[in-house]
C-alpha cells in the first residue's frame, strides 16, 4: 500500500504467530503459502524473513522457548534471595500461563512444540534448551531431586489440559502452591538414589 511504513519486526512477529496457528491447524507439513496467507503477507514477504520452511520452524521453536525464558525472568522476585529463587520463577511462569485465559495459550504452545518434535533438528534444539534449564536450575541451590520433581510436574500440568480439559482455578492454585513449597526445602525429597 502506498504510504504504508513497513515494520520488519512486526512482520516477523506476525509470521511467527501465523506459523504457530498454521502448525496447529494443518500439522507440521503446513505450506509456506498457508503461513503467508495466515499472516496477511505474500509468500515473497515470508521468504524475505525466512528463506525456507525449516528456517521458519526453527525460528518458531526458538521463539516459543524465548517467550518462556522471558516469562521466567519476569517472575523473578527481587526480594527473594533464598535458594530455589529461579525454580520458583519457573513455577510461577508455568502457572501464570495456565491461569491466563483458561490455559488456552499454554495448551496451544505445548501442542505446537509436540507437533514440531517430528523434525529432528527441532527436537535437538528442544532437548538442548531443557539441558540448559537443568544446568541453570542446578546452580540455583536446590537439591536435584526437588528440581526433577518440580520441573516434571510443571511439564505435566502444562499438557494436562490436552487430556483432561481446562484445569480449575482451585486445582491450579493448589498445585502451584505445593510446587512452590517444594522449591523451599534444603535437602532431597527421599533418602538414597
Amino acid at each position: 500500500m502506498p504510504g504504508q511504513v513497513r515494520d520488519a519486526g512486526r512482520t516477523r512477529r506476525a509470521l511467527l504467530d501465523a506459523a504457530a496457528r498454521s502448525v496447529l491447524a494443518h500439522g507440521p507439513g503446513v505450506s509456506l503459502e498457508v503461513v503467508a496467507r495466515e499472516a496477511g503477507v505474500s509468500k515473497g514477504g515470508l521468504l524475505h524473513h525466512f528463506r525456507t520452511k525449516d528456517e521458519l520452524l526453527t525460528a518458531l521453536t526458538d521463539d516459543l522457548f524465548e517467550q518462556f525464558d522471558r516469562a521466567v525472568r519476569d517472575r523473578l522476585d527481587p526480594d527473594d534471595t533464598e535458594p530455589g529463587r529461579l525454580l520458583r520463577a519457573y513455577v510461577r511462569a508455568t502457572f501464570d500461563e495456565l491461569e491466563r485465559g483458561g490455559g488456552h495459550d499454554a495448551v496451544e504452545q505445548t501442542t505446537v512444540m509436540a507437533t514440531l518434535s517430528s523434525f529432528p533438528e527441532l527436537t535437538r534444539r528442544s532437548q538442548e534448551r531443557y539441558r540448559r534449564w537443568n544446568e541453570t536450575l542446578a546452580e540455583d541451590g536446590v537439591d536435584p531431586q526437588r528440581i526433577l520433581v518440580v520441573m516434571r510436574a510443571c511439564d505435566g500440568v502444562s499438557i494436562a489440559p490436552l487430556f483432561e480439559g481446562p484445569l480449575g482455578a482451585a486445582e491450579l492454585a493448589t498445585t502451584r502452591d505445593l510446587l512452590l513449597r517444594l522449591t523451599r526445602g534444603s535437602g532431597p525429597l527421599v533418602d538414597g538414589p
